[in-house]
């Protein structure tokens, strides 16, 4: 077992067969930046390196689990930090690092799970949730498509109708829906997050690790084959495109003005 390298927005561990790997920005609401986003995908080829382990468990720091993509990063040139040829590809190499990764993933949700926030849930393998936690998917209203492999996943977790209804109306879900979609393995009181999934990692890290790391790539590819998430490499192409857009720039200054006006409005 090796040093985790040295993170900045992220907190990794490595206990031996389970791991934790914490997004790290609370006071951000754990935003999703390129450099976080990058981190996590060198945090989940680090874990690969890990011989016996196979669990890792994914949460957010603090009041949420992840507010999504970080708004203030929109302007951002040049490669992506992970080794994309645009910064918006970094999300897509994110959300397909995580899921090729070898260890099972298994997904804390609390509080806010947005947009971006929301593919990374989708990217794990195993998902629990508080029941008060709130999803939204709200880049239709920022004059931007779902990128980073988003569709797709959703599409293999709760289906092509409900996945068009969640993007293309933006409106708010919660752990109840989540469930009964499918998006969900669980659902506990906020108190007891932390002991469910730990029940749940220590269920999992517990048996034989060959036979649980070959269920993982096997539910994987037949997955694969059934949404094709390779198709979403050009992601990045349609959402630059999007944010050339007139119609969309008006949408997402609208929308940026509704997050300042909230903001005031709670003091």
């Amino acid at each position: 077992m090796s040093t985790p390298p040295d993170f900045q927005t992220i907190k990794v561990t490595c206990d031996g067969r389970r791991g934790t790997l914490t997004l790290n920005r609370p006071d951000r609401l754990n935003a999703l930046s390129n450099e976080l986003m990058a981190e996590v995908a060198e945090a989940a080829s680090w874990f690969d390196h890990q011989s016996n382990l196979r669990v890792v468990v994914v949460s957010g720091e603090g009041r949420a689990f992840s507010a999504g993509f970080d708004l203030s990063v929109f302007g951002d040139d040049g490669p992506s930090p992970a080794g994309g040829r645009v910064p918006a590809d970094t999300g897509r190499l994110m959300a397909d690092a995580l899921e090729r990764t070898s260890p099972v993933l298994i997904a804390a949700l609390h509080g806010h799970v947005v947009g971006g926030g929301l593919v990374v849930a989708a990217a794990c393998d195993l998902r629990i949730a508080t029941d008060d936690v709130s999803f939204s998917i709200p880049e239709v209203d920022l004059g931007i498509p779902l990128a980073w492999g988003g569709i797709p996943r959703l599409v293999r977790e709760i289906g092509p109708a409900l996945t068009k209804e969640l993007v293309m109306t933006c409106r708010p879900f919660g752990a109840e829906e989540a469930m009964a979609a499918g998006f969900l393995n669980r659902i506990v009181p906020a108190d007891d997050l932390d002991t469910a999934v730990d029940e749940l990692a220590e269920a999992v890290a517990s048996r034989p690790r060959a036979a649980v790391l070959a269920t993982k790539r096997h539910v994987n590819a037949v997955t694969d084959q059934m949404v094709g998430t390779g198709r979403s490499w050009s992601d990045a192409d349609g959402l630059t495109a999007a944010l050339r857009d007139p119609e969309g720039r008006a949408s997402r200054e609208a929308y940026l003005e509704r997050m300042q006006a909230r903001k005031k409005d709670r003091g």
